[in-house]
């Protein structure tokens, strides 16, 4: 579209100019919100540029510091001088309406700026020979002009005392009041105080250990406590078939593996009627699963914000892992590619404004540390220190039992059941520490921790060793029937 066809207005551009030239009590407010594109007429482009280092020199704007300024450059009479300068100021008659003038500046900025990016976006899908990279380059221009119109100012702190408070008053009403959602797993709630809104969190382990089925578990859980809440998934590592059949046997209680050998009405008559009942419930929750390969930040963030537009809210984003994830640029390490994605993690959960859980993997340091069985610390989380300083909240699970025999190694037999540890070790709003919950191999899940679950096999290989464990661990024979279903009563369900 030609320059004289673009959407613009020639006397809110001077007005909003000519309230900076007379008005200095407004002059930072104005330059502040706006940007030398948000002018078309190139000698108010000049002018505002003139102001703006003017004002990074912390000196009033007016026509003698003004003129100076385009003097020095050798832009004054290209502006129209002196004259043009005091035109400027006599436009109107007070700054009283400077917001009005301002608002149609950006305005017509912005649309500009949408005419431009669409011409680009034509001129990318004329050549491209890829869809999927033209959808994601149309996205991120429209995106992009969308943060550029998202201002925030500073604003008093104040303002928000009322709302910490009344959060105080509710937990001192309510010892189990959350901030944040509820997870199911009650240590980790208690720990935590839930799952906060804008928080970044990262659930790492060695392969196999389970921190898929943990963080789906958490998805599954928040969907059954609240019929409303909207979660999306990304699985680029596992299909969404895979995934829809681990949470049908995690909300049935039903074998996995018997499913898979097409063993479930010989083993247990009920299964399939769970495993329907299961698939009725599941269906009416709004669990979204995106099993794309070819993820980045972007457009995680871009995916999210239509699903938030079209649900009318987002509860929960899930990316599994952050290590597959690719980045728009090219960096000239993985390293720094894995640093750019965990920064754009973060800003995209404050941004959506919900919590974001991202798996990551851990080195293999951990497997050489006291014999494979030392449990992870902060240092091995794989390929980046970035992680550790993005994440608000640094969950690792780690099997407690001894190493695996050679070539089993991470291997999750599935008809175990075996306890997990579950240490915070960053918890930017909280403390961090310990917990243990119980993984059934066979349904594919966590569940709260209760001392009738422990496998006798734990006994022996505690006693003497472990003053926490064997305190927490009393000798009751585990019962095979604790596998069943549980009840709505039993300590397995995770509300």
């Amino acid at each position: 579209m030609p320059a004289q066809n673009m959407p613009y207005n020639l006397e809110a551009e001077r007005s909003v100019l000519g309230c900076i030239l007379i008005d200095q009590m407004i002059q930072f407010e104005i330059i502040g919100e706006l940007r030398t594109d948000d002018f078309l007429v190139d000698s108010h482009k000049k002018i505002f540029n003139a102001m703006r280092e003017i004002a990074n020199l912390n000196q009033p704007i007016d026509i003698v510091t003004l003129s100076d300024n385009l003097q020095k450059s050798g832009t004054l009479e290209d502006i129209g001088g002196i004259a043009y300068l005091t035109l400027l100021t006599t436009v109107i008659p007070s700054s009283a309406n400077y917001r009005q003038y301002l608002d149609l500046v950006v305005r017509d900025g912005v649309l500009r700026r949408l005419i431009n990016g669409s011409n680009k976006i034509i001129e990318n899908a004329s050549s491209s020979k890829d869809s999927n990279a033209s959808l994601d380059f149309a996205q991120k221009t429209v995106f992009d002009i969308a943060e550029q119109k998202d201002k925030h100012n500073l604003e008093k702190i104040g303002n928000y005392f009322g709302e910490v408070m009344d959060t105080f008053e509710k937990l001192e009403k309510d010892k189990n009041f959350l901030t944040g959602i509820n997870t199911g797993f009650t240590e980790l709630d208690r720990m935590t105080n839930g799952l906060h809104k804008g928080n970044l969190v990262i659930v790492a382990a060695r392969p196999s250990v389970g921190k898929t089925t943990f963080v789906m578990n958490i998805a599954e859980n928040i969907a059954l406590k609240d019929d409303k809440a909207v979660i999306a998934v990304f699985a680029l590592e596992m299909t969404k078939v895979e995934l829809a059949q681990r949470m049908m046997c995690s909300v049935g209680n039903v074998s996995m593996d018997d499913a898979l050998k097409g063993k479930l009405s010989e083993n247990d008559p009920d299964s399939l009627s769970r495993l329907w009942e299961a698939a009725k419930i599941m269906n009416s929750k709004n669990i979204f699963i995106d099993e794309s390969s070819l993820q980045t930040p972007q457009s995680v963030l871009n995916k999210c914000r239509r699903l938030k537009a079209q649900m009318g809210r987002l509860d929960l984003v899930v990316v599994d892992h952050m290590q597959l994830m690719d980045t728009a640029e090219q960096k000239e390490s993985r390293q720094q590619q894995i640093t750019d994605i965990s920064r754009r993690l973060k800003t995209a959960a404050k941004e959506l404004d919900v919590p974001l859980i991202a798996l990551s993997q851990l080195s293999r340091q951990v497997t050489s540390r006291n014999g494979g069985k030392g449990r992870p610390v902060l240092s091995d989380l794989r390929e980046s220190g970035a992680i550790e300083q993005d994440a608000d909240v640094v969950i690792f699970l780690h099997r407690p039992e001894a190493k695996a025999e050679e070539g089993e190694e991470g291997k999750v037999k599935q008809q175990s059941t075996e306890l997990r540890e579950v240490l915070i070790e960053k918890n930017r709003n909280g403390r961090t520490g310990m917990f243990t919950v119980l993984f059934k191999g066979m349904y594919v899940k966590f569940v709260n921790y209760t001392q009738q679950q422990v496998p006798d096999k734990y006994y022996e290989r505690r006693q003497g060793t472990d003053k926490d464990a064997e305190a927490a661990v009393e000798k009751v024979p585990f019962n095979p029937d604790d596998l069943e279903a549980p009840s709505e009563q039993d300590d397995d369900s995770p509300f």
